[in-house]
């Protein structure tokens, strides 16, 4: 069976230690926790800074087993100082986080290259992967440039890359494409659904990623395609953010929901 992961955005409105507890209701092996906001001042969850949280997330994961996968979120922008995510990086460590979700926003592709190797070296005493996700609105808008940009890095042994199948059904990506990236950049993939539709705004495109996917199986995206073309031992991260349909049921329900639809897409 696949291992999954509980990620940040399908239950946002709970704190850590309530989306551990979450995941283990539902059968969830890990999560994905948002300690930073991806935007200034957007909502994410607090924990850095906070030693109670932090005590009250590790005596959840005890009595559970639940595990953090990844962590979101660094940013690869122009001035990037990775020194500024060392809290981020410290909690992590502290709660055994595997990976990173890391964006490229530096549209100069050298200077991002060399930030993304930056990063991979500062973060290679924390223990954890730097996966770089390739978004249709970013300096790395599809899978190939994700993969040149992790090659020219010079492929530093924590690198990866994140297939989220939301971005690569709407961006200049192919299945081939997907196939040609190396197992070892290869850390896990997100799994939504989404309505059909073509020539989206960037507006667009970033509502529909943040707000509005659909539970496997109601949409257009092949992820049976998508996921038979990565490793089939890859742990999936459930990322279905619907914000009219999960505030209806709660987002502890939603996590059920949205972990029932893609085992049932995915066979296992």
């Amino acid at each position: 069976m696949r291992p999954y992961s509980l990620a940040y955005l399908t239950a946002a409105s709970l704190s850590v230690p309530q989306m551990l507890a979450a995941a283990a209701q539902w059968g969830y092996q890990t999560v994905g926790l948002r300690l930073q906001p991806n935007t200034p001042g957007a909502q994410h969850q607090q924990l850095l800074g906070d030693a109670a949280v932090l005590r009250e997330a590790l005596a959840v994961q005890r009595d559970t087993g639940v595990g953090v996968f990844d962590l979101e979120i660094i940013r690869l922008a122009e001035g990037f100082d990775p020194e500024a995510y060392r809290p981020l990086l410290e909690a992590g460590a502290a709660l055994g986080a595997k990976a990173v979700l890391v964006a490229g926003d530096d549209l100069v592709e050298s200077r991002l290259t060399d930030s993304y190797a930056r990063l991979c070296a500062f973060m290679q005493p924390f223990g954890m992967t730097a996966d770089l996700e390739f978004m249709p609105w970013t300096a790395v808008p599809n899978a190939q440039a994700a993969l040149r940009i992790v090659t020219a890095a010079g492929r530093p042994a924590n690198a990866g890359i994140l297939v989220d199948a939301l971005h690569f059904a709407r961006s200049a990506s192919t299945l081939d494409d997907l196939r040609a990236i190396p197992r070892e950049l290869l850390h896990y993939a997100q799994a939504c659904d989404a309505a059909d539709g073509t020539g989206f705004s960037t507006e667009q495109l970033i509502h529909t990623a943040r707000c509005d996917r659909l539970l496997p199986g109601e949409g257009v995206i092949d992820l049976a395609a998508i996921f038979a073309a990565l490793p089939g031992d890859l742990p999936v991260s459930v990322e279905v953010p619907n914000h009219v349909r999960a505030p209806l049921v709660g987002d502890v329900e939603w996590a059920r929901r949205a972990l029932v639809a893609t085992r049932d897409l995915l066979f296992n």
